[in-house]
């Protein structure tokens, strides 16, 4: 077969550096598929036009030429062209406000759209995704913002040292960084004050195994959520210790006698109360990794914070690291996404105000909602490993024919189409109500 791809350009913000297909697949697609690839200019891009053009790739601003489009992140509502289709995060199955223009402008120009985050396995387990790269740069900038808050609370700790994640060369930098302080941590240990450490991960998916990787460089015991009051009593200041949060302790069934039971959970979440609120004084820091939408229950409230606050000797958070980052979503005061060049703010409770930086009365809040754009080579090169197997049958689709039912793609790739030709797929036509 012969197509021609389209890549186009990243330019959501200055820190978007990545790229869905690398130039080694990009020389795979062609010499083993046929299929030729037109890469839009970048000046940020992570991988140079030479690295594209020396594998066969051409160069150029228009992609008319071809029928399917790759890209990142949100596509500007100008860009689209008439009965064209689109493979990009589109950000829409949540009817995402921000996003329904460029839904409404596809629908109108008749393209097709194709989302990265609905290509699933018949379990449901997403197959392409950046979810690893978001743990692992979220859980460096949140112990980077550990570190500094410590020193704006003149309390000196191992973290003092740790850099954002933009600061390393890349992720090998990072773990030999980490590494030499977890070897100051098993030295020197904790303050009393800072004693015991415990880190609470919420969910237990591919950014909470990217987070974790990131953790587990240092001296890390792991505890499960039943044990954390008793580790009160006898602490260590030479470890810290991790606790992972399923469902199970996220919420709890509102029926007296019920048991819990997680499909019931995700079919009745309404049947469910929260049940987070019993963990959430022991952590020092706790990492949002759940995915969140508005029928379940949240982890931590602003009414909560505001009680507990009050009384700040038994409580002991200091840092939230939302990977998830939905503004007042799972975490109700993540009133804003932040970027890297200002990844913090702090809430304070008692007034309900937020203020950029690290410094002032609250708890602290890491919200960046690119993470992994912070690791831009790493994760393009393992984003573009994910999505290869699916490209070809893209390419070869026929997206002329006008009966969705009757299209030939794989499964996986069949459930990710939000629109097909202009129109909500079965799937999908619950985002009407948002247009």
């Amino acid at each position: 077969m012969s197509f021609t791809l389209g890549m186009r350009r990243e330019d959501k913000n200055r820190w978007e550096r990545r790229v869905p297909l690398v130039p080694k697949h990009v020389q795979e697609l062609k010499n083993k598929y046929g299929i030729e690839t037109i890469i839009q200019p970048s000046k940020i891009r992570i991988f140079s036009e030479r690295e594209y053009q020396d594998v066969g790739a051409q160069v150029q601003d228009t992609l008319s030429p071809c029928s399917v489009v790759f890209a990142v992140k949100e596509i500007p509502i100008d860009f689209f062209e008439r009965g064209k289709t689109y493979v990009f995060f589109s950000h829409t199955i949540k009817g995402q406000e921000h996003n329904m223009p460029m839904l409404k402008k596809m629908m109108d120009l008749g393209c097709t759209l194709i989302d990265y985050e609905r290509i699933i396995d018949k379990s449901g387990k997403r197959l392409v995704f950046f979810g690893r790269f978001a743990g692992l740069a979220g859980m460096v900038d949140t112990l980077w913002t550990f570190g500094q808050r410590l020193k704006w609370e003149h309390i000196d700790s191992p973290f003092n040292d740790i850099k954002q994640t933009i600061h390393y060369k890349d992720l090998e930098d990072i773990k030999k960084h980490l590494t030499a302080v977890g070897k100051d941590i098993k030295t020197k240990g904790f303050s009393k004050s800072l004693t015991p450490l415990i880190i609470g991960f919420a969910g237990y998916g591919n950014v909470s195994i990217g987070a974790q990787e990131i953790l587990d460089i240092l001296p890390v015991k792991e505890i499960k959520p039943e044990e954390i009051e008793s580790i009160y009593k006898n602490p260590s200041n030479k470890v810290i210790y991790k606790v992972v949060f399923k469902e199970e302790h996220m919420v709890e069934p509102t029926s007296p006698g019920k048991t819990f039971d997680l499909q019931d959970y995700y079919s009745h979440p309404d049947g469910y109360r929260p049940a987070f609120e019993r963990y959430i004084s022991y952590l020092s820091i706790l990492m949002n990794c759940i995915y969140w939408s508005a029928q379940y229950p949240r982890l931590v409230t602003k009414e909560y914070l505001k009680k507990s606050f009050k009384n700040k000797e038994d409580f002991h958070l200091k840092l939230i690291g939302d990977i998830s980052a939905d503004v007042n979503g799972a975490i109700e005061f993540t009133e804003k996404n932040t970027s890297p060049d200002k990844p913090v703010f702090v809430y304070n409770p008692s007034i309900d105000t937020i203020k950029d930086g690290y410094e002032g009365d609250g708890v602290v809040v890491m919200a960046v909602d690119n993470l992994p754009c912070e690791l831009p080579r790493e994760s393009s090169q393992s984003f573009s490993e994910t999505l290869l197997r699916f490209v070809p049958e893209i390419m070869k689709a026929d997206f002329t024919i006008d009966d969705f039912d009757k299209l030939a793609l794989p499964f996986e790739i069949k459930n990710a189409v939000i629109l097909y030709k202009g129109r909500l797929t079965p799937n999908y036509n619950y985002i009407n109500k948002y247009l």
